[in-house]
């Protein structure tokens, strides 16, 4: 039956066990399902919180990285002009044109500028060990006092960007 007092019935009722005690069922059932219930939705929301800051994460991750990657190929751009600029100073070392070589070497020196604000710098290849990872090989040459492996000659320089390559040094290299 119902407990005394309990005239509502709130869905209490009184059983007795094997052992003679009395308890009280369906309200200490509800309270757990209840428990289990709010554990259950706390565990799933600790679980999205973590997925979705996974998921803020990687693109975060993704994003800079495609960045990066739209940079260092607009600066590869960038740098065959540099490329070309310095073979115009080069072929006008002679120039009767001091005005014209004087804004060849303007424009040269604001794109290596931009170059290196952006972090871009040239690394120096010669007289270091050839490193596939920052050289590429256009020619082998007999090199007189030199060791195998080293780099002779520059014929394009290689660039940077911190430790990453944005292009490789095009050199030639001594073989013994």
């Amino acid at each position: 039956g119902d407990l005394p007092g309990d005239d509502q019935g709130f869905g209490r009722t009184l059983s007795v066990d094997v052992d003679g005690n009395t308890t009280t069922s369906g309200a200490a059932d509800t309270v757990e399902t209840l428990r289990q219930e709010r554990d259950d939705l706390q565990d799933r929301l600790l679980r999205t919180a973590a997925e979705f800051d996974n998921y803020r994460k990687r693109t975060d991750r993704e994003r800079r990285d495609l960045t990066d990657a739209v940079t260092a190929n607009l600066m590869r751009d960038v740098l065959s002009v540099v490329d070309d600029l310095e073979r115009a100073l080069a072929a006008g070392a002679d120039s009767p044109d001091p005005a014209l070589r004087s804004g060849v070497e303007l424009i040269h020196r604001q794109l290596v500028d931009v170059l290196r604000r952006r972090g871009a710098e040239p690394f120096d290849s010669i007289g270091q060990d050839f490193d596939p990872a920052w050289h590429e090989a256009l020619a082998g040459e007999p090199a007189e006092g030199r060791r195998d492996g080293e780099v002779t000659e520059e014929i394009c320089r290689g660039y940077r960007i911190g430790t990453r390559l944005l292009r490789p040094a095009l050199v030639k290299v001594a073989k013994a």
